[in-house]
């Protein structure tokens, strides 16, 4: 399982990555192991502005609907186009090419509150 140490975790298995004026947001590698094989991923919120912790969209896989959080506040500036015909793709390379959305963050000192690798890892095997 892979903990890359150049982007942020939330609690909810999201993760996010400055780059620039710009943040790339997905869900984690252990996230995508537990949904499974990915099917579907709805996102309609491209141009809207939402606050940290609102859904941004969902993730389908065979048995289950399973909602995305923003980690951090923003404009939702692009949805991956390739998920769209290619929704494995978050399966097959989560920090990669499997990413979600661009996002606009409103106030990057939101990413102070967000974990670490090490922090995540914690996390996750506590559950």
């Amino acid at each position: 399982m892979e903990f890359p140490t150049n982007v942020k975790y939330t609690s909810e298995h999201e993760w996010i990555r400055i780059d620039g004026d710009v943040a790339y947001v997905g869900i984690t590698d252990y996230a995508q192991e537990q949904l499974g094989d990915i099917v579907f991923v709805d996102i309609t919120t491209e141009g809207e502005t939402l606050e940290k912790g609102e859904v941004f969209g969902t993730i389908e896989v065979v048995k289950t609907v399973s909602d995305l959080f923003l980690p951090v506040g923003g404009e939702v500036l692009e949805v991956n186009p390739e998920l769209e015909e290619h929704p494995e793709l978050v399966n097959k390379d989560p920090y990669g090419e499997g990413w979600l959305i661009k996002l606009s963050p409103s106030d990057v000192s939101e990413m102070e509150g967000l974990l670490d690798a090490e922090a995540y890892k914690g996390i996750i095997n506590e559950q």
